[in-house]
């Protein structure tokens, strides 16, 4: 298993401690679960980005013009 280091403000630092002391969570379960969520939305929307192209060429320009379509 990698190890990261990150250095945080005084004020982050001291809101995640409070926030891990009252869910039971450590640091390091906390960090990975945020790091796999923003991978996750980070991934989203480099695929929408190269899709986009081929949705506007359909006349696809906004998420209610697919629900439209599929719906």
């Amino acid at each position: 298993m990698a190890t990261l280091t990150i250095r945080l403000d005084d004020k982050l630092d001291s809101d995640l401690r409070r926030y891990l002391a009252r869910t039971g969570s450590t640091k390091s379960e906390f960090a990975r679960d945020a790091l796999k969520r923003q991978l996750a939305i980070a991934r989203f929307k480099d695929i929408r980005s190269r899709v986009a192209p081929f949705a506007e060429a359909q006349g696809w320009l906004t998420d209610e013009d697919v629900f439209k379509d599929i719906s």
